[in-house]
C-alpha cells in the first residue's frame, strides 16, 4: 500500500505538474515578457530527465497518480518521449498528460503516445491567423491546427483546448471556439486571465469573468449546460455537457470563483523548485538536496514536509496587482 500526501487542509495530493523547461517559442502576453524569462541564455540549471524521473518516482510512491508535462513549451526540449518512457512503468502512475502550444506536436505526437502519453491540453487563444500571431507574438496557427489533427489521429484522448479569454482581444471568438470544438470533437476550456507575474498582472484589465462566458455559450448553442461529474474532470475546471449533444465545455474561474478547496496538485519547476500554490510564494528546493546525494527515503521526507506547508488558497481577487514573484511560464500553468 502506498503512502498518501495529505496537506494541512485535508486535501489529498494526487497530481504533479512537471515543467521540463521554462523556455517557449511563443510569447503570449499573459504568460511571459516579449524577451522571454531568461534572455541571457543560462539554462544549465534544468533538472535532467534522470533527475526529473527520480523525483516523479518518489511522488508516485507517495500516492501521486497523475503527471502532466508542461513548460514553458515542453516540446522545445528535445526527445521528451524519453522522459515518458522512464516514468511510464512506475507503479500507481495512471495518467501521463501533456500541456503544449502544439507548434511541434505534429512532429512529436506519435512518439509521445507510443511512450505513454494519454492526453493533451492545447493552448489556442484565437482561430484567426493574424490575431493568433499577434497574441503569441509570432505563433503559427497553421502549425498548431496540424498538431491538433495529429494528436487526434494518434489517439490522444481527450484532447482539450485551453483558451484564455481577454476582453477586447479575443472575447469575440468565444462562440467560434465552441463551434470548432464541436466540429473536432474536442472539449474547449475557457480560462480567466490570472495575475501571475508581471506579465499576468499587466493583462488584468482584460479580465473576462467565467459567468459571462457561460451565459454567452448557453445563448449561442440554444441549449442547457449540464454540469459534468465524470471522474476524469477532476481539476480546476467546471465542466459541462451541452444538452442534446456529446459536446463538452469548461471554464476555469481562478479569479472570480476560486477552486482552492479541492486543490489536489503541486508544481515542479524545470529548475527543481516545488511550488506549492500557483498564487503564493510557498516553495521548496528539491534540486539542491537531490544533487547533494540524498537517498530516495530522504527525498520522500522532504516532499512530505513540503506538503505540510501547502497554503489554503491563493488571493488573486484580494491582491490582483501584487502577485509578481514568478512568471506563469516558470510554473507550468
Amino acid at each position: 500500500m502506498r503512502n498518501e500526501l495529505i496537506d494541512p487542509f485535508n486535501r489529498k495530493i494526487e497530481y504533479v505538474r512537471v515543467s521540463v523547461t521554462d523556455l517557449c517559442n511563443y510569447r503570449c502576453g499573459y504568460c511571459m515578457p516579449e524577451q522571454g524569462v531568461h534572455p541571457d541564455g543560462h539554462h544549465k540549471e534544468y533538472l535532467s530527465y534522470e533527475e526529473l524521473a527520480r523525483i516523479i518516482k518518489v511522488f508516485t510512491k507517495l500516492g501521486v497518480s497523475k503527471i502532466r508535462l508542461t513548460g514553458g513549451e515542453p516540446l522545445v526540449r528535445k526527445r521528451l518521449h524519453e522522459l515518458v518512457e522512464m516514468i511510464k512503468p512506475y507503479e500507481g502512475l495512471e495518467d501521463i498528460a501533456l500541456s503544449t502550444n502544439a507548434h511541434y506536436l505534429d512532429r512529436e505526437a506519435e512518439a509521445l503516445v507510443k511512450a505513454g502519453v494519454n492526453r493533451c491540453n492545447i493552448s489556442i487563444d484565437s482561430l484567426r491567423p493574424q490575431r493568433f500571431k499577434n497574441i503569441t507574438r509570432g505563433g503559427d496557427l497553421e502549425k498548431v491546427l496540424a498538431g491538433v489533427d495529429k494528436a487526434l489521429e494518434v489517439g490522444m484522448k481527450p484532447v482539450k483546448f485551453n483558451m484564455v479569454v481577454m476582453k477586447g482581444t479575443n472575447d469575440d471568438e468565444i462562440e467560434a471556439m465552441v463551434d470548432y470544438g464541436i466540429e473536432k470533437g474536442v472539449e474547449v476550456r475557457f480560462i480567466e486571465t490570472m495575475p501571475i507575474g508581471p506579465a499576468g498582472v499587466s493583462m488584468m484589465d482584460q479580465h473576462y469573468a467565467a459567468e459571462k462566458i457561460l451565459k454567452r455559450i448557453k445563448a449561442h448553442v440554444g441549449a442547457d449546460l449540464l454540469p459534468s461529474t465524470d471522474r476524469s474532470d477532476a481539476g480546476p475546471a467546471r465542466n459541462f455537457h451541452i444538452a442534446g449533444t456529446n459536446a463538452r465545455i469548461g471554464v476555469i474561474s481562478a479569479v472570480s470563483n476560486h477552486f482552492c478547496d479541492t486543490c489536489n496538485r503541486v508544481r515542479l519547476t524545470a529548475r527543481g523548485v516545488l511550488a506549492l500554490c500557483l498564487g503564493q510564494e510557498d516553495s521548496v528546493d528539491l534540486r539542491s538536496p537531490l544533487r547533494d546525494g540524498v537517498s530516495d527515503e530522504e527525498l520522500e521526507q522532504i516532499i512530505i514536509a513540503a506538503i505540510a506547508k501547502k497554503p489554503e488558497r491563493h488571493f488573486f481577487r484580494e491582491n490582483v496587482h501584487n502577485i509578481e514573484f514568478r512568471q506563469m511560464v516558470q510554473l507550468g500553468g
